[in-house]
């Protein structure tokens, strides 16, 4: 049977396989069995606003239950939100539906360990084995005693104070103004009532959700909007978050879009200052901008590189003792603040540096050096070992040699999408939409 976990959690079309209200029983029962640290165990759950989300949690909500195991629900919440959630009610265990920046059509599960972090390999191999084994219809305990459910009481507050005090005391966004971009996701409430709180003027695209527009033409994936508005009403920064609300884009206030890589490299430029860059290190994947790298040796800061995935970001953090890390897609991790990536307090560290050097965001994105990145997603019918694709080698090595050390090639399957992405970085943009091109049609004559 094939692997269920991606780079992030399980992920499929609603009501087909393995997002089916019947897959969903099966994943609760075996969270709750894996994660029975307790007696009775509780497991947090929440979700973002696809029309799907409540028949997998009804599912997830059954098998765990019939584990005997309790049920704390979140309602709508962002990612980060149930991470922190779960170590503050004391959870065993924290599941979140959501499909992150795919479309409403898609959903899907991560779970969470009772620190707030996201699984290892070990530890999802541990669940994939109890999902896939054959639970006795009333469950494994055989006991008639079944857990309850309690919802949260004010888990949107909790979050809220939780995510203000991340603010660096001295700060102040009173006088600032904003436009978020909600994604018609789980921030929808959450995000406007924060910076609002914060004391910033804000205006609040995307943030009505109808369980159908969630990341449709909008979010961390599509900001052309919010660079427009940004624009129009003169504001000093856009903000752009995707479906679960654990990815931030901005926008500065001339309307140009920054990466994730630069968000990076101007917030570890401020902590170095500051003095709290801890291990001197920040970590990023093989997805980040060769531009990074070089940013963050001219800083004199130490820079680790994983697989792509924010959960290997966090895990080699950890292991690094380093407090920030993320990916180009948006996933930051202050991780003296949050176990995952939270696009919310991405956001407030941002403006954190925007105020305290009293400089725009076009200026402080100057940090960095973006070099020419093409990337381009191909549709693909299988998954074979690209190694053993004579054809797709052969126009990868050619490529290597042209672009003789003065860029690079990176091609790999989605973990989460029957695709296969392929990311070109050289000298000048043309050059390298070309080459990435021409990788591109060779795969998709192939496999695609």
């Amino acid at each position: 049977m094939s692997r269920l976990f991606g780079t992030d959690g399980i992920r499929g079309v609603a009501n087909q396989h393995p997002m089916t209200p019947e897959m969903a029983v099966k994943i609760g029962r075996a969270v709750a069995a894996c994660f029975a640290c307790s007696d009775p165990a509780s497991v947090v759950i929440g979700h973002d606003t696809r029309r799907s989300a409540a028949m997998i949690e009804s599912g997830l909500i059954s098998g765990i239950c019939s584990e005997k195991s309790n049920v704390i629900p979140a309602g709508v919440l962002p990612t980060p939100g149930v991470a922190y959630l779960i170590a503050a009610l004391g959870g065993c265990a924290g599941i979140v539906v959501s499909a992150s920046h795919n479309p409403y059509t898609d959903n899907g599960i991560k779970i969470f360990d009772g620190s707030g972090y996201k699984l290892t390999i070990e530890m999802e191999q541990k669940l994939e084995t109890l999902i896939q084994s054959d639970f006795p219809p009333g469950g494994r305990s055989g006991n008639p005693e079944i857990g309850t459910i309690r919802p949260a009481m004010n888990a949107l507050e909790r979050c809220l104070e939780f995510l203000k005090q991340a603010l660096a005391e001295d700060v102040r966004l009173q006088g600032m103004k904003i436009v978020l971009d909600c994604a018609n996701g789980a921030t929808f409430l959450v995000a406007p009532m924060l910076f609002g709180e914060l004391g910033a003027s804000t205006q609040v695209l995307f943030a009505s959700p109808d369980g159908r527009n969630i990341n449709d033409g909008c979010g961390s994936e599509h900001p052309q909007a919010l660079a427009e508005a940004v624009k129009a009403s003169q504001a000093d920064v856009g903000l752009a978050f995707d479906g679960d609300g654990d990815r931030l884009i901005a926008v500065d206030e001339t309307g140009e879009v920054l990466t994730g890589d630069q968000v990076l490299a101007i917030c570890a430029r401020y902590m170095k200052q500051k003095g709290v860059l801890k291990s001197n290190t920040v970590v990023s994947t093989v997805m980040s901008n060769m531009g990074l790298g070089v940013a963050l040796k001219e800083m004199g800061i130490s820079h680790v590189m994983t697989n792509v995935g924010d959960r290997y970001v966090t895990e080699a953090m950890r292991s690094q003792g380093a407090v920030l890390g993320g990916e180009d897609s948006g996933h930051t991790v202050f991780l003296d603040h949050q176990t995952t990536g939270d696009g919310m307090l991405t956001g407030m560290k941002l403006l954190e540096v925007m105020v305290a050097e009293e400089k725009s965001l076009s200026e402080l994105k100057g940090v960095m050096t973006v070099f020419p990145q093409v990337l381009i997603n191909v549709d693909v019918c299988s998954k074979p070992d690209l190694g053993s694709i004579p054809e797709i080698q052969q126009v990868i090595e050619d490529v290597e040699i042209e672009l003789n050390g003065k860029g690079r090639v990176l091609v790999r399957y989605s973990g989460t999408q029957p695709q296969c992405r392929v990311m070109v970085e050289g000298l000048t943009e043309n050059q390298t939409r070309d080459y990435c091109q021409r990788i591109a049609d060779i795969i998709k004559d192939t496999i695609g």
